[in-house]
């Protein structure tokens, strides 16, 4: 697990290598090690003359240990605190041995990993592409294993705080130095011998500044004037940056580096486990964990993706319709180094379209805008991109099939018709696949892969594999109306007007989303992908003879809705007038109407019942997709709510929303029913819940 080799110069290398796995981690097992390797240098210290710690991995140190992480209670809260502060007390024997102490970087160091080598007295770090940092509060965590209390040390309270601890910063080995978190970069291939060179030019460089007499905290104490006024807005702005939702991840981060900014090393460091167990025993922590080591990876290891050979790799992308979907789609593709026709109805659209974001000479180079079919000879991939209508949908495909190459793979951008009835259009349905992109595009991680009933596996594979080209995270979902994400994302937006129908005050529903950690408030929200589309969604399911299949259709929201664009003539943002007014001289504003038409402030509704009405709607659409078919996987249905339709990260995924509730899904389903006696039966659970969840 710790490998130890003493030369003849007296310097013991410990390797880290954990023989069972790819990685080295920071369970019980290099728990008991670390101690091991620690006992035998302290028995033999009269002959070490320095050590080095490096890794036979090529990821240095993967850090703490995932099974603890997501199993963790309040009950053991205790067991954890000890086995963290026995890990801290074996790294700060380490670095008081006596002996100058160097961590050779040979790769990644994140979170625990990094901490091991802040333990030494100097980090040395391979000229190789790697990531260095402690990004534990991305995870509803704090650097625990005496890393905050280090980089405090090391850095000054402010600049730790600032540049490291809150921001959760990935550092390459440039931004590392420059931070001051190591202090060399050297060839790789002389990696072990700079780190001899430098102990036998500092034998007494044995400690740490301070454990030295006359040590002071870099950049002052908190209570010097310049740090305490930097101290006094500090939460202010973090609180802003949240937009008011309770982060208990950096309020822990900052409590635990000012209060040990007061005292010595050894009690900060305490002080530092305490905050750790709190937050590992939290349910944030769980979700967060859950959604990035568990989900994200699966969804990343590209299960999804069917079984066969890498696809043939695509040269020329065809887009069809330079709108802003469109053009954004034609701009990650051009990024990506391929080719692309971005066709529109005219040259000027099309050209319009090329240049409606902003991106390098050699990008824009790229992009090829016309307004004649032609051009799109020789096109390996087309992706379609224009206006939600299935016969304008179909007839542009008719107008390229023939000009593309012969087994182009077709592509719909469509965000709800159904693959299978634009499929209906093409000479090769299983060619025909849905690529779902989220708006704006060059931001958002999101692509919705939809299968048909005739699309091959190698389509959905290509697809799948061309999201991965454009640095996308793709999931897989079968074919309904709406498929996965549109369907939930509608049931939120809806849910939303159904509040204002019942006299809800509109800023108190905007700030609850806010609160509740959404991206952005759904009433504005609903005005961006327009008030028109809901119901056009709604009108085509019911022509379909699919009546009230989708959940959001039957809800009292459709009829806030349709006055909202039939009486008061209000479809969106794009018309101008939506939920909300657009004056062309000032941002917009929630429209006065919503109050004389529809607030009551007679009938107050609890701030918790809001939240939790959009939390639950979407958890629950998204269990009704996986009962039926239209999701996968778990992961899947977590990964996608959360990257593409904005459910609230801090809770891991609309699923594992429902698995943490308080009482697990049963809990969950409780809670549910008191929402539906209270507002309406699309807030009962489906019988199956609980059996989903656990599957």
């Amino acid at each position: 697990m710790i490998g130890y080799e003493r030369g003849d110069d007296g310097v013991v290398v410990l390797t880290l290598d954990d023989p069972d796995a790819t990685v080295t981690t920071m369970h019980e097992r290099f728990d008991r090690a670390l101690r091991a390797a620690v006992d035998r240098l302290e028995a033999e210290r009269a002959d070490v003359t320095g050590v080095i710690v490096t890794s036979a991995k090529t990821t240095f140190c993967a850090g703490a240990d995932l099974d603890l992480m997501l199993t963790a209670t309040r009950a053991d809260a205790a067991r954890i605190f000890a086995r963290v502060e026995g890990v801290k007390a074996d790294l700060r024997r380490l670095e008081r041995l006596g002996v100058p102490v160097v961590a050779a970087l040979n790769g990644t160091a994140l979170g625990g990993g990094l901490e091991i080598a802040l333990a030494c007295h100097r980090r040395l770090v391979a000229d190789v592409p790697m990531r260095l940092g402690l990004p534990e509060v991305s995870l509803g965590l704090l650097p625990g294993f005496g890393g905050l209390t280090r980089t405090v040390r090391m850095l000054g309270l402010q600049r730790a705080l600032t540049s490291v601890l809150l921001p959760g910063t990935r550092f390459d080995p440039a931004g590392a130095l420059a931070a001051g978190l190591v202090d060399e970069i050297v060839p790789a291939g002389r990696l072990l011998a700079a780190a001899r060179q430098w102990i036998a030019a500092h034998p007494d460089a044995g400690s740490q500044p301070w454990d030295r007499p006359g040590y002071r905290l870099p950049g002052g104490a908190p209570s010097s004037p310049e740090l305490a006024a930097v101290l006094q807005v500090l939460p202010a702005r973090l609180r802003t940056k949240a937009k008011g939702v309770p982060e208990l991840s950096a309020r822990n981060i900052l409590s635990a580096a000012v209060e040990g900014a007061h005292v010595d090393a050894g009690t900060a460091s305490r002080i530092e486990t305490r905050y750790l167990v709190e937050l590992i025993t939290s349910r944030l922590s769980t979700n967060l964990v859950t959604f990035s080591f568990v989900d994200r990876r699966r969804v990343d290891s590209g299960a999804a993706r069917p079984a066969g050979p890498p696809s043939p790799p695509v040269r020329k992308v065809g887009v069809l319709g330079a709108g802003m979907m469109g053009a954004g789609i034609a701009h990650v593709c051009a990024r990506a180094g391929l080719d692309v026709v971005l066709k529109d109805v005219s040259l000027d659209g099309a050209v319009a379209g090329r240049s409606r974001a902003a991106a390098s000479d050699e990008v824009l180079a790229r992009i090829h805008p016309t307004a004649e079919a032609a051009d799109l000879a020789g096109c390996d991939l087309v992706i379609e991109a224009v206006f939600e209508d299935q016969r304008l949908k179909q007839a542009v495909f008719g107008e390229i099939e023939d000009v593309v190459a012969p087994d182009a793979l077709l592509c719909s951008n469509t965000s709800s018709l159904p693959i299978g009835g634009l499929a209906a259009g093409v000479r090769r349905p299983a060619d025909f696949v849905g690529m779902h992109f989220f708006s704006p595009v060059e931001r958002m991680p999101l692509v919705e892969v939809i299968v048909g009933k005739q699309t091959s596996d190698a389509a959905v594979a290509r697809a799948y594999d061309m999201a991965r080209r454009l640095g996308k995270t793709p999931i897989v979902v079968n074919d309904s109306r709406g498929f996965f994400t549109s369907r939930v994302f509608a049931a939120l937006v809806v849910e939303a007007a159904a509040m204002v129908g019942e006299g809800v005050d509109p800023v108190t529903i905007e700030r609850a989303a806010t609160l509740a950690g959404f991206p952005a408030p759904p009433l504005a929200m609903t005005d961006e992908v327009s008030l028109g589309l809901l119901r056009r969604i709604r009108d085509e399911a019911r022509a379909a003879g699919e009546g009230p299949g989708l959940g959001f259709a039957v809800s009292p929201g459709m009829a806030v809705v349709d006055r909202m664009v039939t009486e008061f003539g209000r479809p969106g943002r794009a018309s101008g007038a939506g939920f909300y007014d657009y004056p062309g001289d000032g941002p917009k504003r929630l429209w006065r109407g919503l109050w004389s038409h529809y607030a009551r402030p007679d009938r107050p509704v609890p701030v918790r019942d809001l939240q939790e009405r959009f939390t639950f709607i979407m958890a629950l659409e998204t269990a009704t997709c996986l009962a039926e078919g239209v999701l996968r996987s778990v992961a899947e249905a977590n990964v996608g709510s959360v990257l593409g339709i904005g459910f609230p990260a801090r809770h891991g995924g609309a699923l594992q929303y429902v698995a943490a509730y308080d009482g697990g899904p049963a809990g969950f389903a409780a809670r549910a029913r008191e929402l539906a006696a209270a507002y309406g039966e699309r807030f009962e659970p489906p019988p199956e819940l609980a059996e989903l969840v656990r599957r």
